[in-house]
């Protein structure tokens, strides 16, 4: 067993936006905090990438939109610029082999399917409204729809082809996961705490409105700067958290640090491998064990200009089909480079991961080359992020919830074990899975840390 080697009031374990920000606001009101992340790096889930010339993408998370106050105040506070996502020019929708043209927000072409998904999509809204996102089990049809995944709902109530395409690659866009895998009612809790699907899937008024200058990872990097470097323990992986009545024992390879309380800012399924002592209820154990993560390869292609530009075209694509559904232009805020961003996701996702870097390559450029022309068939760089691979994520964009998990297990995902209290992105209750998500559940945890703590002798 590793000697206790550090004191602190507060150890978190995790140094994505949600140990960050909960390191942050506790420093803030005085309280003496180590964080432990096991990645050489802080950003969880945000990472840059360099593309040459001082550019970067983020092959993590990376957009902000309207909603996100607090990740929008974080950014502001931090000194960082925002920057809005490139939406000039015709989008493109991909359906049955055709390509069309559009502005707005849905393409407005002859085909009845394709309405009855968009109809389909304003249903779940009226849904989502009647589901708490604090506490989905209390909603009053909370049994029946957590009974069922969102494939169920769609095949009895969505009758076309196209119809149920629309529902599916939504599905995949936000969650990384079949239809046949999410619960109803997590779909439901969900598009609630964001304010509603058209918030989810928009880029101007939506979540992907805008992008942070000089990448994402920079919130992360900033808030870090502000800690004193002996108090920041990375390439540091937890394995074990002791507790007494009195204070937590947390155990890593080469130190242990002894503190009254702990955040687990980590998603639940990872959270999920470390030992506890005494041993975790029943109710969280098993939530841990219900919550994967989302399959998702971010892809890009790096090229001397964004030439798609020149023809008019924005550079997002939506496709109903195919390994590619969808695509943003990623370029830097000075607009060169020009870079694409297709993402695969979902059963796509983990069978292409399957094969070799270069066949992954060959399918997104074949996508890239179909919707924007030959010019796209030879960039200059092409890059890729697998966060499923990734060891201490193992899944992006988060967790979601099967059938019959909030229901039976919800109720454990945000309620502190003893000295234990658990932060991450899938724990907030206002833009959920979100990184604006992370950063609230981060201040969350740390508030009440910081009353426990107000109540407790010394």
């Amino acid at each position: 067993m590793t000697a206790v080697t550090r004191e602190a009031d507060v150890v978190v374990v995790g140094a994505g936006l949600a140990g960050l920000s909960a390191a942050r606001r506790l420093r803030d009101n005085g309280a003496r905090v180590v964080l432990a992340e096991a990645r050489d790096r802080v950003g969880g889930r945000t990472l840059n990438h360099p593309i040459g010339d001082g550019h970067v993408v983020e092959v993590g998370g990376q957009w902000v939109g309207p909603g996100q106050d607090r990740i929008l105040a974080v950014i502001e506070e931090l000194g960082l610029g925002i920057y809005p996502t490139h939406n000039a020019g015709r989008h493109l929708f991909e359906h049955r082999g055709r390509l069309h043209r559009f502005r707005g927000r849905f393409p407005l072409i002859p085909a009845p399917g394709l309405a009855e998904g968009f109809v389909a999509l304003k249903r779940l809204d009226r849904m989502a409204r009647t589901v708490p996102a604090a506490a989905p089990w209390q909603a009053a049809r909370a049994g029946e729809w957590d009974g069922q995944t969102v494939e169920t709902w769609m095949r009895r109530g969505v009758f076309s082809a196209a119809g149920r395409a629309v529902i599916t690659t939504m599905c995949e866009m936000v969650w990384a996961a079949d239809p046949a895998e999410v619960s109803l009612l997590h779909l439901l809790a969900y598009v609630h705490a964001a304010g509603g699907i058209d918030r989810l899937i928009d880029t101007d008024g939506g979540a992907q409105e805008s992008r942070v200058v000089g990448g994402s990872q920079r919130i992360a990097l900033a808030m870090a700067a502000r800690m004193p470097r002996e108090d920041l323990l990375l390439a540091t992986p937890i394995r074990r958290i002791a507790q007494t009545a009195s204070s937590v024992i947390v155990h890593g390879d080469t130190v242990a640090v002894r503190a009254r309380r702990v955040i687990v800012a980590m998603n639940p399924a990872l959270s999920g491998r470390l030992t506890y002592s005494p041993q975790l209820p029943t109710d969280r154990d098993l939530l841990t064990q219900r919550t994967p993560n989302g399959s998702v390869i971010k892809c890009m292609a790096v090229y001397d200009a964004p030439f798609w530009r020149d023809n008019g075209l924005s550079g997002q694509v939506i496709a109903t089909a195919g390994p590619v559904k969808a695509v943003f232009d990623n370029s830097p805020a000075e607009g060169g480079p020009g870079v694409l961003l297709a993402f695969l996701e979902a059963r796509t996702a983990r069978e292409l991961a399957s094969g070799t870097e270069a066949d992954r390559r060959a399918e997104v450029l074949a996508a890239f080359v179909r919707f924007f022309g030959a010019q796209a068939e030879r960039p200059r760089t092409y890059l890729e992020k697998d966060w499923a691979a990734e060891e201490w994520s193992r899944g992006c964009y988060g967790a979601f919830f099967p059938p019959n998990t909030w229901t039976a297990y919800g109720r454990a995902l945000r309620v502190p074990v003893g000295r234990v209290h658990w932060a991450g992105a899938e724990t907030a209750t206002v833009w959920m899975g979100y990184m604006d998500g992370a950063i609230r559940s981060g201040e969350r945890a740390a508030d009440e840390i910081l009353t426990a703590l107000s109540d407790e002798p010394r």
